[in-house]
């Protein structure tokens, strides 16, 4: 297929590339807090899964962005976080530097969940403007728990959450070597925050409800951890990984044909 990767082609590759209409992937990742064991630097595995899935559709895939919208993040020391306006901008930027040259296949290839809400509203803004239906996957929690029970039977639940699985097992696999599994602890029980239990990053429990609160992560749990990070393992990943991959791939090959620009709308 020759190149994939957009930084390694020269101007004359891209541009004989631009011929053919090309679906183009972007990658985004974070540097955020993934547990004791786990390295901060998740878009790692956002962009490693990306070039896979470019290398096996056909696709381009451009430079992952590594930093995302964490402000929960921000109490604890080493994370590096986008404003909610700094992201909304560089996502666009990205997004209408093809769009400008008339590449329109595009797809967002999330590796953080805290991104969601404002790619969803930079792709409806650019919608709107452009004319241009732009899909993204969120690749962790996409997998699903039948996945999760293949590879941890019925500790599938106790192992999933922030900092444990599917992501501790996906380094497990793709970047053995430097985790630090035997750091690994069970998280410890949840913390409370206006007198109520916390049930996430954005919720805390008043009885049976969930109520939309400000959660910080040192809200949360003690151990930055929403799951048991100890039963990570490189044969869960593997299956993590290549159900992301697979489903990436589908979606590209399907982005080849589908129709791009809105017919439903006047520009």
């Amino acid at each position: 297929m020759g190149k994939h990767r957009l930084e390694e082609m020269t101007f004359l590759e891209f541009r004989e590339r631009m011929a053919e209409d090309p679906v183009i992937l972007l990658p985004l990742g974070s540097v955020e807090v993934q547990g004791p064991c786990n390295p901060m630097g998740d878009y790692l595995l956002a962009g490693v899964l990306a070039d896979r899935v470019a290398q096996q559709s056909g696709a381009i895939v451009a430079p992952t962005l590594p930093f995302g919208c964490a402000d929960y993040f921000r109490d604890i020391p080493g994370g590096m976080q986008l404003s909610a306006p700094a992201f909304r901008a560089v996502l666009r930027d990205m997004l209408t530097g093809f769009l400008d040259h008339k590449l329109e296949r595009l797809v967002i290839f999330n590796g953080h969940t805290g991104n969601n809400a404002l790619i969803d509203e930079v792709t409806r803004q650019l919608r709107r403007e452009r004319g241009v239906i732009i899909p993204w996957l969120n690749i962790w929690p996409m997998v699903p728990m039948a996945l999760k029970e293949k590879a941890h039977g019925a500790a599938a639940p106790r192992v999933t959450g922030h900092g444990s699985d599917p992501i501790g097992s996906v380094y497990e696999y793709l970047f053995p070597q430097l985790t630090r599994r035997e750091e690994a602890k069970r998280p410890e029980p949840k913390l409370t925050l206006l007198g109520l239990p916390t049930g996430g990053l954005a919720t805390v429990k008043f009885g049976a409800v969930d109520v939309g609160v400000p959660v910080n992560m040192i809200d949360h749990c003690d151990a930055t951890v929403g799951g048991d990070p100890s039963l990570a393992n490189a044969e869960a990943g593997k299956l993590f990984a290549d159900f992301i991959v697979e489903t990436g791939v589908g979606l590209v090959k399907h982005m080849q044909t589908a129709p791009v620009r809105d017919g439903r709308a006047a520009f």
